[in-house]
C-alpha cells in the first residue's frame, strides 16, 4: 500500500466528541506535487469528508505530518456515525444489516462505528434501517457528512 498510498493527518472539531480530534487516514496519492489525494478510509469522528473525496494536503511543520487542508472534489459518498446505546448489544447485528444494503462500516470500539454510504446507495433505505434501531433505543446516529445526492434521496420518499 505504501507506494500508491500515504497516511494523512486530519485535525478538526468533532461534534460527536465535542472536542478537537486528530485522526490519521489512508489516502491514495493522486498528484504528489500538487498535494492531491483521494481518501481511502472511513472517517470515524466526522470531518466534512467522505471516502473517495479528492482533497489537498501539505506537509505541516508543526504537526510534522502530511496534513489535510481542504476538500477539492466530493465523491457523492456519505459518512454516518452510529453509537450503540443499549449495553451489551452486539453492534455486528446492525453492521450486517447495513452490509445487506451495500454499506460498509468500520468499528472504533464496542459502542461506536462509522458507516460509508456510497453514491449508488439509496440513503432513505439506510436511514430506515437506522431509524428501526433508534425507535428501539438501541442506537443513535449522526450525519456529519451527507452528500447532496443522499439528501435528495430523503426528499423523494
Amino acid at each position: 500500500m505504501a507506494e500508491t498510498h500515504t497516511k494523512v493527518l486530519f485535525r478538526y472539531y468533532s461534534d460527536l466528541l465535542e472536542q478537537t480530534v486528530v485522526e490519521t487516514m489512508w489516502a491514495e496519492i493522486i498528484d504528489l506535487e500538487k498535494g492531491y489525494f483521494k481518501l481511502d478510509n472511513i472517517p470515524f469522528f466526522g470531518p466534512l469528508i467522505a471516502t473517495d473525496d479528492i482533497f489537498f494536503a501539505e506537509y505541516d511543520e508543526d504537526e510534522e505530518f502530511l496534513t489535510y487542508r481542504k476538500t477539492i472534489e466530493t465523491s457523492g459518498n456519505s459518512i454516518v456515525q452510529v453509537v450503540i446505546l443499549e449495553k451489551g448489544f452486539d453492534k455486528q447485528i446492525i453492521r450486517d444489516k447495513l452490509m445487506e444494503v451495500n454499506c460498509e462500516s468500520e468499528g472504533l470500539n464496542e459502542t461506536l462505528f462509522a458507516v460509508e454510504i456510497t453514491l449508488e446507495v439509496d440513503y432513505s433505505v439506510v436511514k430506515s434501517v437506522l431509524n428501526e434501531y433508534v425507535e428501539l433505543s438501541v442506537i443513535d446516529f449522526a450525519e456529519p457528512c451527507l452528500s447532496e445526492k443522499h439528501r435528495a434521496d430523503l426528499l423523494k420518499n
